[in-house]
């Protein structure tokens, strides 16, 4: 969990700040569901991935860009994961 402290008074700079992380927060899952549709395209036409199996039977750079789609995948949930827990505290 992270907190995030901000010592202001000012209304205004609390919501900018609370509305940019919203905001990134609110791109972060649309980036995860496109992510997720370009992967449930793959699993469609493939099957799950499984590099050994897929190995010689699938184009190499389909395989490279599905094995970067789960990696992005990762990265992305990870880091909405991380925004998602930050509770703000005002003094």
């Amino acid at each position: 969990m992270t907190k995030l402290v901000v010592e202001t008074d000012n209304d205004w700079t609390k919501k900018k700040i609370e509305g940019a992380i919203h905001t990134e927060t609110d791109l972060l899952r649309k980036a995860v569901q496109r992510t997720q549709s370009k992967l449930q395209e793959f699993e469609n036409k493939y099957g799950k991935f499984d590099r050994d199996s897929l190995y010689g039977k699938v184009n190499d750079m389909e395989l490279v860009e599905w094995e970067g789609e789960l990696e992005t995948l990762k990265r992305l949930k990870a880091n909405l994961k991380s925004l998602e827990e930050i509770t703000f505290e005002y003094k």
